[in-house]
């Protein structure tokens, strides 16, 4: 095994295509082949699956490749220290539902870092998408949450995919509306009482299971439902239309969401937040420095956070 050809491994599963890969490494398709090809029979393991469209790494691939890259990193920073290139460009990323808890954390992140030099991504995004970025090494993080409704699927393609989940903390449903809505008046609300008002819910892809829905209740019958794609959308709708989600209870004032209010729902259910990685990846620093910022913002709310992994 040659430290060059984790390189090409990388950069195959980077860019989904022998060829393309080929392009930006400067070598000719069929040598980026055989050395991709050399390295499976040499490890006596399939690591790459080939199709007309192009090529994704296999169960085992994906296992190879989280212990690759922790390989390449030390290399990086090897040559870092022993070549006075300076500071390595930082990255991570995360894919999460649409919480603001989850930007206003990455938000203190980012104004920690020291250096100029950084790459972070925070994709709020569809469930299935979240799945994809971590089982595709495009996020190190994701964050979703688990109900009684949705918990033994969602467990099951944990398990499928290889991802663990560590829960942050236990909510119960609220009612999120514009501070204009006549709901207000009430100190809790029934489903009763939200039948004459648009319900608002993220829209899920070409999936759209009801186990993927970030709302709870995703199988109750409304008389009016708009699918919305981002959190500034559903937000304006809730103030323009008086429409209505469900959600954990967290507003942040931080992020310009003073014009909504969550009332609580007298519905009996626990949404449990939490985190998703890769089953054998290490955290990297910049990954447990989010966490941490992410269970104090969450604190701040009154809310107790689950005892945490090292």
């Amino acid at each position: 095994m040659r430290l060059q050809q984790l390189i090409y491994l990388e950069k195959v599963v980077e860019k989904g295509s022998i060829n393309e890969a080929a392009k930006e490494l400067f070598l000719t398709q069929p040598s980026l082949s055989n050395a991709i090809k050399e390295l499976e029979q040499e490890l006596n393991i399939q690591l790459l699956l080939r199709s007309k469209t192009g090529v994704s790494p296999t169960n085992e691939g994906r296992e190879f490749l989280v212990y690759s890259r922790q390989i390449l990193d030390q290399v990086n920073l090897l040559e870092e220290k022993y070549k006075h290139q300076g500071l390595r460009k930082q990255s991570f990323s995360v894919s999460a539902q649409h919480y603001a808890f989850v930007v206003h954390a990455f938000v203190e992140l980012i104004r920690t870092v020291p250096n100029d030099d950084y790459r972070f991504t925070l994709r709020e995004t569809e469930t299935e998408n979240i799945f994809d970025d971590l089982v595709q090494f495009k996020s190190e993080l994701g964050i979703l949450y688990l109900n009684s409704f949705n918990r033994k699927v969602m467990t099951k393609l944990f398990k499928e995919k290889d991802l663990t989940f560590t829960p942050l903390f236990d909510a119960h449903p609220h009612v999120f509306v514009s501070r204009s809505n006549p709901l207000t008046k009430k100190a809790s609300l029934t489903l009763a009482d939200l039948e004459d008002y648009p319900y608002l819910c993220y829209e899920q892809g070409e999936t759209n299971s009801f186990y993927f829905a970030e709302e709870i209740l995703s199988t109750w019958d409304r008389k009016k439902e708009i699918k919305v794609s981002d959190r500034a959308t559903i937000f304006n709708l809730m103030v323009g239309l008086d429409g209505y989600t469900i959600s954990s209870g967290i507003i942040s004032s931080e992020l310009n969401d003073d014009k909504i209010v969550a009332i609580p729902l007298e519905y009996e259910d626990t949404i449990t937040i939490g985190w998703l990685k890769q089953k054998q990846r290490t955290l990297s620093p910049l990954a447990l420095t989010y966490l941490k910022m992410l269970q104090a913002h969450i604190k701040q709310y009154g809310f107790s956070i689950y005892p945490q992994e090292e």
